[in-house]
């Protein structure tokens, strides 16, 4: 599968009131106090449920492959689960790639919420199922960890189906944004986190990116290493044919100092590049529907939904 306009893409429902998160961890391991998350999801006409390798940990991953596994096929099996909400990302699901049961989640199409490590993820599911996911918070970092506007609110309004075909998603104003290559340009937004882009080259989850919007994000990560992967992706060919490029936050390295890396690496593609998206390892952390038709107008720095998200 391919992300050309052509491509059919399954959708979820949009969360009603007292819908059912899951909450799963497909990578590193995370401490969860078990009452403030459930009181957090009242407090906002929700219910949560808590898989069991969210409380377990084998070193560096939250639970054995097994554990993790069983968990995200049972959140996507549940009839009474509305959305899947990671809890964070580290490490992990890459290891799970070769197993996902892709029939049973094309068969129950919903909201899988995450970032970072959980690109795999989202890149393997899109590619096999047509699923549109959510580039957007993790319960333990960013929801419970109160992160500023609006990492709730984007990400809420995106599932309960507030935007649609048209509308506009909103950066918030007190962050600059950079037009690093003026020009407007519709596709399906794929990406995530660079560094996991790499790495699944050549697996399952290898992203397809003909005629895509495309979104990178990464920390910790120095300038000459994002240049590698960067060059990683091009050798690969995966900057052929791509129709725009939206750059989310690279935790440790300004924009200025990114910029001309962006240029001399986009810039003879002729594509639209936009720079300092507010999404990825950021506070604030604005939600993205990955596999999404969008229209991305650099030079007035606009990102809009050329779809709806969800099944009316």
């Amino acid at each position: 599968m391919n992300c050309a306009e052509t491509t059919k893409s399954y959708l979820p429902r949009a969360l009603a009131d007292n819908a059912c998160f899951a909450i799963v961890a497909p990578a590193g391991p995370a401490r969860l106090d078990a009452q403030k998350a459930a009181q957090w999801f009242a407090e906002r006409g929700y219910r949560c449920r808590i898989y069991p390798g969210v409380q377990q940990a084998e070193g560096y991953l939250a639970g054995s492959d097994a554990q993790r596994l069983q968990d995200l096929h049972a959140a996507f099996a549940d009839p009474e689960v509305d959305a899947i909400l990671c809890m964070r990302g580290g490490y992990g699901s890459m290891r799970l790639l070769d197993r996902l049961d892709f029939g049973l989640i094309r068969r129950n199409p919903k909201p899988l919420v995450g970032y970072s490590d959980i690109t795999a993820l989202h890149t393997a599911i899109y590619q096999r199922t047509g699923l549109v996911t959510f580039h957007g918070a993790m319960l333990n970092a960013d929801l419970l960890g109160a992160k500023l506007q609006p990492t709730e609110s984007s990400l809420l309004a995106q599932l309960s189906g507030l935007l649609g075909e048209g509308d506009q998603i909103v950066h918030p104003a007190d962050f600059a944004l950079t037009c690093v290559v003026p020009g407007l340009a519709s596709g399906r937004l794929l990406g995530g986190n660079l560094s996991m882009l790499g790495a699944t080259l050549g697996t399952v989850a290898e992203i397809e990116t003909q005629d895509c919007i495309l979104f990178i994000e990464d920390v910790n990560e120095p300038l000459y290493r994002v240049d590698r992967l960067l060059t990683q992706l091009r050798l690969a060919g995966k900057l052929e044919g791509i129709k725009g490029v939206l750059v989310g936050d690279f935790a440790g390295i300004t924009v200025a100092a990114l910029a001309p890396l962006l240029e001399e690496t986009f810039g003879p593609l002729g594509v639209p590049v936009l720079a300092g998206w507010r999404s990825g390892h950021c506070d604030p952390n604005v939600c993205l529907p990955l596999g999404a038709r969008v229209r991305l107008d650099s030079e007035r720095q606009t990102l809009a939904l050329a779809q709806d998200l969800f099944k009316v």
